[in-house]
């Protein structure tokens, strides 16, 4: 965003006059909008470039900011000479900008959270990733360790600062190195992607957090899109590098405009302060007797778990937790909407939530693959459980799904190894895990997120081996007879208690989840909250001693090993 008269792509401070245009749409924006804008267009969404200062006032709370003494690196370690010399060009940019290096970092607070914060400023030398900035990244993260508090980054970086030579390389190793040490810890870390980030700086500390956010538009890459169209001649898709193509290809977990930002991060933050105080118990809905199971015909059953007007997970979530943030992403290369989850607070504990999507639309439903997952969605909810454990929150799945997806797209991309390795990751995790059923439970593709601790079933779902249909289609040779199949597979509630595969049956509405969803929603929130209550009173190795033998017992007679 630059003064209309003095229009620049490289310009980056925030300094505003009457009027300006957009770099991005050439509307004309009064220059105090725009700075009530946060420096955005409200035209076009653009976002200008912020300096390291700015960021950090936008982002702490007031009067919480504190600077982070950094030490100083070694200067010109090469002697490095181009057109000009480069301790001339470092000395320009610590004149320009009041920094020392491209690196801010800050200590302060967000939604009342400490914070260590960490800001790279493009206009000293592009931020590039120097021993300067290294050293500041390393402290930063440093300092959260010390003080045991989430760490987040501001990235916008050019790349490795060359005139560095290999020192400047060593720095990639250096940071993730101390972004390592937060991970044992079970720190929070979080970066904010902004335009650019590309190179070292992509290739180190700011993919190594847990959760990556980017502001809209902005490009991050290894290279950047002029050096791989002049190096190997390819043609590169439409916005390809930008917030949204990453957000497309799971490498990142949401695209949030700078309004929503500081918000965002607030309630993700929050999961790592104090909990509140463990709600009283409610009364317990949930019934463990199989003789007190209503019984249905089974194929009655397969049409309630079917229906299209059942709560989907995103409705259950609503419902009963508060500050949602979905996270998206499986980190290599898709993002698939048929496996939703995210973090938030359930009656003020936090929580991971993860669920098979489907909806009630046919527009949904495609969209969602009717809730049949790729490889993909099995890689990110094992890296949202993995999330979990890191920072000790309890995993809540929902499962409502025919089976995993049966194509050539899946198969490609290893759609047994996905499932099997989800199924173990989930047997293995050291925190509290409560599964519900609350439609269909098809196959493997149920079971990579159903093996729990604890596992419940909504009253009209069902679980089994394989579907109703495709067993009809193996054993009669029609799909026909699925209704035979149906009774004969043992896919009700009343069945699965009998067999222990689950614990409890969680009561539904008269006729049917679809007949109140807002009912339907209220008895899984409270049979979550029972069956978690009696879940904490176990120490994680009992707890976990306790799901092995479990598992170890099933489909032997009397239970015995």
């Amino acid at each position: 965003m630059t003064a209309i008269w003095e229009r620049s792509e490289n310009r980056t401070e925030t300094t505003t006059t009457e009027w300006l245009a957009c770099d991005r749409c050439g509307a004309l924006i009064y220059g105090k909008r725009f700075t009530r804008s946060l420096h955005t267009c409200p035209e076009c969404g653009w976002h200008a470039r912020l300096d390291a200062r700015a960021r950090v006032e936008q982002l702490l709370d007031p009067g919480t900011a504190r600077d982070v003494p950094v030490g100083p690196a070694i200067v010109d370690p090469l002697g490095f000479h181009d057109r000009g010399s480069y301790v001339d060009k470092l000395a320009a940019a610590r004149d320009r900008t009041g920094q020392s290096d491209a690196v801010v970092v800050s200590a302060g607070e967000i939604g009342g959270v400490p914070v260590v914060l960490a800001v790279t400023d493009f206009r000293f030398l592009g931020g590039s990733l120097g021993v300067g900035a290294g050293e500041a990244i390393t402290v930063a993260a440093e300092t959260a360790l010390r003080r045991r508090i989430p760490l987040l980054l501001v990235t916008a970086s050019g790349g490795a600062r060359m005139q560095e030579g290999l020192l400047s390389l060593m720095q990639m190793a250096k940071t993730a190195s101390a972004l390592a040490a937060l991970d044992r810890a079970g720190l929070l870390t979080v970066t904010v992607v902004t335009d650019p980030t590309y190179g070292g700086v992509a290739a180190s500390f700011a993919t190594l957090t847990d959760v990556i956010v980017s502001e809209p538009g902005a490009r991050m890459g290894f290279a950047g899109a002029r050096v791989i169209e002049q190096t190997i001649s390819q043609k590169l898709p439409d916005g390809f590098q930008t917030a949204e193509f990453l957000l497309d290809h799971g490498l990142v977990d949401g695209v949030w405009s700078r309004g929503e930002l500081r918000a965002n991060l607030g309630r993700l933050l929050a999961l790592t302060g104090p909990a509140d105080p463990l709600p009283a118990i409610p009364a317990d809905p949930i019934v463990r007797d199989p003789g007190q199971v209503r019984t249905r015909p089974a194929w009655e059953q397969v049409g309630l778990a079917r229906h299209i007007d059942r709560p989907t997970t995103l409705e259950q979530i609503g419902f009963w937790l508060d500050g949602f943030v979905e996270l998206h992403g499986d980190r290599l290369d898709a993002d698939d909407p048929a496996i939703v989850g995210g973090t938030g607070l359930l009656d003020g504990q936090p929580v991971m939530v993860i669920g098979h999507q489907k909806g009630h639309s046919t527009a949904e439903l495609v969209k969602h693959r009717f809730g049949m997952p790729l490889p993909s969605g099995y890689r990110k909810a094992q890296r949202l459980m993995a999330l979990a454990a890191k920072l000790g929150l309890p995993v809540i799945t929902l499962i409502d799904t025919p089976g995993g997806y049966p194509g050539i797209e899946a198969e490609e991309h290893g759609q047994s190894i996905a499932i099997a390795r989800c199924i173990s990751a989930m047997a293995e995790l050291p925190v509290p895990t409560v599964a519900v059923i609350t439609g269909e439970g098809g196959s493997g593709g149920a079971l990579a997120l159903a093996t729990a601790d604890a596992v419940l079933m909504c009253a009209n779902a069902t679980y089994s081996v394989i579907s109703p249909e495709g067993c009809a289609a193996i054993l009669w040779q029609s799909a026909a007879s699925a209704d035979r199949a149906a009774e004969a597979l043992g896919i009700d509630v009343a069945s699965a208690l009998r067999l222990g595969v689950a614990d409890g049956m969680v009561p539904e509405p008269a006729g049917g989840a679809h007949t109140d969803p807002a009912a339907a929603c209220e008895f899984v929130r409270r049979s979550v909250i029972t069956a978690l209550a009696g879940l904490r009173a176990r120490d994680d190795a009992e707890r976990l001693a306790a799901r092995r033998l479990r598992l170890r017992r099933y489909g032997l007679s009397n239970g015995e090993e």
